[in-house]
């Protein structure tokens, strides 16, 4: 496990910036040479003991991490918790796990299959949040999954490391609104998840959330290249709650649209 917060985050940073090149890019677009401030970092799992969201939460308990928020997503079934830290500099932490027992007998032998192949010691490896797949799995069945669960496909493809990095819109100099950066981002070719609208969320439930699509990148499956979407960069602001503070919590509803930043279809 990690002792050092940032040890952790910078690691998980470089690791991301390998799947998501131009996560890179935006970060020079928007930051100007100046460090970002992470609003938040993603992880996705499956609700399987050896790898389910407590496992993955475990490496962020330790570095003084707090559970804070719980959410259901019904039709991706999926559930979540957020986690933050005593430090408010540090990013917040959102944590989801896939409701396997949901889906087709199928795909539920696939994903047993997989976590099958996952060694335990790994799982609490001080690398383990961002150290990839831990099993072999063809294009195939990586296909097969997609058929039912979109998330499911990618944690096969991409196992664990972050799904996304957030920027927090609050703490850019340059930046009053979202939609500024939005178009930011558009005017420099980027594309940007237009579920449910551009900008997901509102001033009146306190956050306002966009994304862009992932990235596509040749991942080298156990019988073939293919090229499919990898990870995405998200951008959030948020409000002052009724105290002053600013709320620190997340809206599925919009959380919901965020996860389709990683469609095929996209």
């Amino acid at each position: 496990m990690h002792t050092d917060v940032n040890a952790l985050f910078d690691a998980l940073w470089q690791d991301y910036i390998e799947m998501t090149p131009s996560a890179a890019q935006v970060q020079q677009l928007l930051g100007k040479g100046e460090a970002i401030v992470n609003d938040h970092v993603a992880f996705r799992t499956f609700n399987i003991a050896k790898v389910n969201l407590d496992v993955l939460a475990k490496h962020l308990l330790e570095l003084g991490y707090v559970p804070c928020g719980d959410y259901n997503f019904e039709q991706k079934k999926l559930k979540a918790k957020h986690f933050e830290h005593p430090d408010s500099t540090q990013p917040k932490v959102f944590i989801s796990e896939l409701l396997v027992e949901e889906f087709s007998q199928e795909v539920q032998d696939i994903i047993h299959g997989l976590v099958e192949q996952v060694d335990e010691v790994a799982t609490t490896a001080e690398n383990f949040l961002y150290s990839g797949t831990h099993w072999k799995v063809d294009s195939a069945t990586y296909a097969r999954l997609l058929e039912e669960s979109e998330y499911a496909a990618w944690v096969s493809a991409f196992g664990y490391r972050a799904n996304h990095f957030t920027v927090s819109i609050n703490h850019l100099p340059d930046y009053e609104t979202i939609v500024e950066v939005n178009q930011a981002l558009k005017d420099n070719g980027f594309k940007l998840n237009s579920v449910g609208g551009e900008v997901k969320g509102s001033p009146e439930v306190l956050l306002e959330q966009s994304s862009t699509m992932a990235d596509k990148i040749q991942l080298e499956f156990a019988d073939k290249t293919v090229e499919i979407p990898s990870c995405f960069y998200e951008f959030a602001i948020r409000y002052p709650k009724a105290d002053g503070e600013l709320y620190t919590g997340f809206v599925a509803a919009s959380a919901d649209k965020i996860f389709e930043s990683t469609n095929v279809k996209g």
